[in-house]
Order: structure tokens, then sequence, then C-alpha cells
């Protein structure tokens, strides 16, 4: 019998409201999927990946934040620029001295496809077609290969190119609607710009659900209120009200 699917959107390093989200979702009793973007703001990147690693009965996907942590670790002069970006000095020491971890990460997917037909990536573009071969007979798979093999071989500038840009569904439906036609899909599951709501974001008439509800503490200015974890960490309910915008 298949585990119903928990998504979690952008952690950020915020170890304890990921820890609070998750409470009521015992590992043994849900497929968890985590849309990247663990690292960078927060103190606990490093432990965030760690942990999503390690949880039984997940799958993490790569955010654009693990590109460029990814990308420092082998090129130091992108280090002031990572920093901007929330990039802990701790964090990147601690992933330098764990080479299990790198290379586990350097093997995270861009692309997941559930049973009901829903595609799962971190960013809201359809940029991740770049890495598509028009022959491709699983297109999920080759762009999970294309990517791998960027990762391996120094190529994270290209991938930063194709995961960064972020709102390219929410402002252009036709073309989520010729992703989703590309990938065979009936709907997309992302993270990667935050939506404002309490609960995850339909948009488009339920063709997108956007998962990223600000849920690190982090990097936001003090004043303002954060979004309950529900907006970042839910069950994947089609049936629920907010699944349908």
């Amino acid at each position: 019998m298949s585990l119903p699917a928990l998504i979690v959107g952008d952690v950020h390093g915020d170890l304890e409201r990921l820890f609070k989200a998750l409470k009521p979702y015992p590992a043994d009793a849900w497929r968890t999927i985590f849309l990247g973007d663990l690292v960078d703001g927060g103190p606990f990147g490093v432990g965030a990946l760690r942990y999503a690693r390690d949880r039984p009965n997940s799958e993490v996907l790569l955010g654009n934040h693990e590109v460029m942590m990814l990308w420092t670790l082998r090129d130091r002069s992108r280090l002031s620029f990572w920093s901007g970006l929330g990039g802990e000095l701790h964090d990147l020491r601690e992933l330098e001295g764990d080479p299990d971890l790198q290379k586990w990460l350097r093997r995270r997917p861009a692309l997941l496809e559930l049973e009901d037909g829903t595609l799962v990536q971190h960013s809201d573009n359809d940029l991740y077609g770049r890495l598509l071969k028009p022959d491709a007979p699983d297109r999920v798979k080759a762009i999970n290969e294309e990517t791998c093999g960027l990762l391996e071989s120094g190529g994270e500038s290209e991938l930063w190119d194709i995961l960064s840009p972020g709102k390219v569904f929410r402002e252009s439906r036709s073309r989520l609607e010729r992703w989703l036609a590309t990938m065979e899909a009936k709907r997309l599951v992302h993270g990667h710009k935050p939506h404002h709501s309490k609960t995850p974001d339909s948009y488009h008439d339920g063709l997108a659900i956007d998962f990223d509800g600000g849920l690190s503490r982090y990097g936001k200015n003090r004043y303002k209120r954060l979004q309950p974890v529900e907006a970042s960490v839910a069950p994947l309910d089609l049936d629920a009200p907010w699944s349908r915008s």
C-alpha cells in the first residue's frame, strides 16, 4: 500500500519550525517530499539536509540554494555571492567535511512524477526543459540524469540559471499549460517563491500549487508576521478547499 504524500516547502535552515511542522506526520505513515532549498538563511542548513536524507520514506529535490552551495564548495570565488543569499560559513565547512553528504546532494533529482500525474519540482518555471532531449522516452528521468551530470562536471552555473527564475507560471498560465503538456502531467507542485496564504497556495484553477509559505524565520523583517507552518508543510490533498483556486 502506497503512503500518502506530504509536501515540505523551502526550509532555509530553520530546523525548529521544520520539526514543529512535521510533528503531526510520523515518518512511517507518510511519503515526505522535500521541495529543495533546505539550506541558506538559517543556521541549520546542513542539519536540515541530513535530517531530510535520513527521514524514512523521504525524497529530496534539488533547489537553487543547494546548487549555489555546491558551486561555492567547488569555487570559493562564489563565497561572497553565496553569503549574500544567506549562506552560512559553518554550513559550508560542515558540507566540506562530509564527502558522503556531498555525493548524496549531487545526486538529488530536479523533478519527481507522482502516480496521480502530479509533477513536483522546486522552481515555478519551465527552464528545466533546457535539459530535455526531444526524443527522450522518459522525460523526468532524462532531466534528472542531465541535472546529476551537470553537478558532477562543474555545471552549477547552468543549473543556477535554470532553477533561479520564479513566478513564471503565476504570471503566465499558458506557459504552465505548455509545460504540463510537455511533461504529460496533470498539475504542478512547487516551492521557491513565497506566497502569503495560510495554506499552500493553489492558482490557475488548481493547475499549480505553491508550498513555499515562508517557513523559515530567518532573513525576514523582524516585524513581519510569520506564516503558519501549515502554509509550507501539508499533505497533497487534492480534495482540500485550498487545492482548488
